[in-house]
């Protein structure tokens, strides 16, 4: 089992065997905020901090049967002591979550979160509702408000979903552009239904515009930056002179959303088809701002 789904079954067993799902949600993120570095990350989600790749670890824990679904919400199954099994440090910090936290009640616990995190409320369905207008204020200012038209590039290797979603969302990005001929992945989150998905609940617009991209076949080969150089010079001379309709299309749906990034795979920036596809649509566009993140 992971070690990241033993800290879940700790919490839930620190809490009589049985919590309900947004309490959950807040308790772990409660956790995560005391630690350097967190087996979970958080989004701003409608009803506050949400982490999908929690939500994911849930059901498959759920199919395993180390948790059952009940009325109030997940039920730990089963006699093992998670809490035992746990680092010292991180059985300390859970400790101490559930004994700061444990005994608020939701609307409380929710309070809190909103309250002490307020750029992770910035979506809620129900914080204006909820909160003083002194303190929903805090919400409104944490809310991120970059106004200048840019053209984002943003790579998902070596970060979580969650970390890459915050990303877009600090960014004000309003549309991400799947610029990958085949949008597919095996890391979590990031083949193209669950990506769309995922960005729709954070109020950003998904496309996929898989006429920009290099074929996977062309990419196995790869294993120093002459190679990539090599790639890329291939890929001008042939994608880019064939596809000036895609790109017009990326352009015009920048000045439609204002604040867009295309996405695909790789972190560094020279090794991705995103920088020469960038500065083409800069030869297009001569005062386009460009910003790789």
């Amino acid at each position: 089992m992971f070690y990241r789904r033993k800290i879940i079954l700790a919490l839930i067993q620190l809490l009589n065997g049985e919590v309900e799902k947004t309490r959950l949600q807040k308790l772990l993120f409660l956790y995560t905020v005391k630690k350097q570095n967190p087996e979970y990350e958080f989004v701003p989600y409608k009803y506050g901090c949400y982490s999908y790749s929690v939500k994911a670890d849930l059901v498959t824990m759920l199919k395993k049967d180390y948790l059952s679904d009940t009325d109030k919400g997940y039920k730990k199954t089963g006699s093992v002591d998670y809490l035992r099994l746990l680092k010292e440090s991180d059985k300390k910090c859970l400790l101490k979550t559930i004994g700061d936290y444990g005994n608020m009640s939701n609307e409380n616990l929710i309070k809190h979160t909103y309250i002490n995190f307020p750029y992770y409320a910035i979506n809620s369905t129900i914080a204006e509702k909820m909160l003083p207008e002194s303190f929903y204020e805090k919400i409104e200012k944490a809310r991120p408000s970059h106004k200048e038209q840019t053209l984002f590039t943003i790579g998902y290797e070596g970060i979580s979903l969650e970390n890459y979603l915050n990303k877009l969302v600090q960014n004000n990005i309003s549309l991400l552009v799947d610029v990958r001929k085949n949008p597919l992945s095996m890391k979590f989150g990031f083949s193209k239904t669950l990506l769309k998905k995922y960005c729709n609940s954070l109020n950003i617009s998904y496309i996929h515009i898989p006429e920009v991209g290099i074929k996977s076949e062309k990419r196995q080969s790869l294993e120093n930056q002459e190679d990539y150089d090599i790639l890329f010079e291939h890929y001008k001379k042939t994608t880019l002179k064939e596809s000036p309709e895609s790109q017009e299309q990326i352009l015009n749906l920048l000045n439609k959303y204002n604040r867009i990034a295309l996405t695909c795979f790789e972190s560094n920036i020279c090794q991705c088809h995103r920088l020469p596809l960038a500065e083409s649509l800069h030869k297009l566009k001569d005062d386009l701002i460009i910003k790789h993140i």
